[in-house]
């Protein structure tokens, strides 16, 4: 219940660790190139793994037994057993010390750092900061916190399309990059790649029905390595930091636009990214530098 969630302790998974060894095999590079219908033909032994791509490898292979209703891990061993039934990626924080070599042995460690628990509009919020520190040959790599946040039953407006359209005024000198849709198969292929069994992202009458969203749900991370692969594209050099954080909603078959503002030179370089749809506004907001 959501005063449950509110009250309850979750001291016992603060400071819970995982580490997970990996070999970076180039199969599933090559594999989402050809899910965002890129060229697949960079990704060999040897070469580097684009920014954020890691978030293909190091899955934990959880039996069966062991999911949730959402397809989920169930909650309790690595992750808080937060009593509110959904569950969203948020956002997240990565500073860059250097590239992951596809062919590479890697290593990532996950720390539970912070469990932090609000009263939002539509009830109450847990959020749940892990920290990923992925290290390859040379040592770290990636330094990364992801935030997840679990919230209550779905609540009309508030889960997408039924709102209003937000009137978005780009700022000044923005331009588009790219336009991007996620159709059905987009998304069962990157739920395959992430090996993501979040029901809502290719149950059609789960997501519809139990979660109460009006389509399947836009992966976060697939908009969050969009912005990434579109970040790395506006550089001349090597990215140092990327930061993003989820805003709403994208559903199957929206058209969404990667929108970059302006370069600041004043700001150590740092500009912002959207992805954003055309009648909704900005789904993910990003910077980096």
């Amino acid at each position: 219940s959501g005063h449950e969630a509110l009250t309850r302790s979750y001291d016992a998974w603060l400071g819970g660790v995982r580490v997970r060894d990996e070999l970076l095999a180039p199969w599933p590079a090559r594999a989402l190139a050809a899910t965002l219908d890129r060229d697949s033909g960079p990704y060999e032994v040897g070469a580097p793994l684009p920014a954020g791509w890691h978030w293909l490898y190091f899955h934990d292979p959880v039996p069966a037994s062991r999911l949730g209703p959402d397809g989920h891990e169930a909650r309790g061993d690595f992750l808080p057993d937060v009593p509110l039934p959904r569950r969203m990626w948020a956002g997240g924080r990565l500073r860059f010390h250097g590239e992951l070599v596809l062919g590479d042995r890697a290593r990532r460690r996950s720390t539970v750092e912070r469990i932090v628990r609000k009263e939002g509009r539509a009830g109450p919020l847990v959020f749940v900061t892990v920290r990923h520190e992925i290290s390859g040959s040379d040592g770290l790599v990636v330094d990364e916190e992801q935030d997840i946040v679990y919230r209550g039953e779905a609540t009309g407006s508030a889960n997408g399309r039924s709102g209003r359209p937000v009137s978005w005024t780009r700022p000044a000198g923005a331009e588009t990059l790219e336009g991007f849709v996620a159709d059905e198969v987009t998304l069962f292929r990157f739920s395959a790649l992430t090996f993501n069994g979040h029901r809502i992202h290719y149950d059609h009458p789960y997501a519809t029905g139990r979660e109460g969203y009006p389509g399947l749900v836009v992966h976060g991370p697939l908009l969050a390595l969009l912005l990434m692969d579109a970040a790395t594209r506006l550089r001349d050099r090597p990215m140092r930091s990327f930061e993003y954080r989820a805003l709403a909603p994208v559903f199957h078959g929206e058209p969404i636009e990667l929108v970059a503002s302006a370069p600041d030179p004043g700001h150590d370089g740092e500009r912002q990214l959207w992805a954003a749809h055309s009648q909704r506004g900005p789904a993910m907001e990003a910077r980096f530098r």
